[in-house]
């Protein structure tokens, strides 16, 4: 074995070892699986209430995570803003007004409203009850990275 051979498998196994490791510290990948409804818990905050759904990596996304906000008559969870990544807002309940490229626009529930990357985006509940919205939202490969 020559000096070239044992610093290729020097490079080789430290490589392999450092996505074995990256591998891990992403947690475990998602399988397929059910979330019900009647086993989330609603934690109350300054605006209404928020529902933790699941935030982990899946076999083509270093993460995937859906949560469900409740927002309280006009309440919205913050200023406009933007982020690299994508989502998809789909109202269950209540009338809500979301910034989608630069206009106000109203919808009930059945709505979806997709929130393209970097783009200036809000959401406020504009009704007189409680509004409630799936928020769905991924980080393609190396997107977490970037941050």
């Amino acid at each position: 074995m020559t000096r070239r051979d044992v610093c290729v498998a020097l490079i080789a196994s430290s490589l392999t070892l450092g996505a074995v490791a990256a591998a891990s510290a992403r947690g475990p990948v998602m399988g397929s699986t059910i979330f019900d409804w009647n086993t989330f818990t609603a934690t109350p905050n300054q605006t209404g209430a928020v529902r933790k759904v699941v935030q982990q990596p899946t076999a083509t996304l270093d993460e995937l995570e859906i949560h469900i906000t409740t927002l309280n008559p006009g309440a919205t969870p913050h200023a406009p803003h933007k982020h690299p990544d994508e989502e998809l807002l789909i109202v269950k309940e209540g009338t809500v007004e979301s910034l989608v490229n630069g206009e106000l626009k109203r919808v009930g529930p059945g709505s979806i409203i997709f929130q393209a990357a970097n783009q200036l985006h809000s959401i406020r509940n504009v009704g007189d009850v409680p509004a409630t919205y799936h928020v769905i939202k991924w980080n393609s490969p190396g997107m977490l990275k970037a941050r």
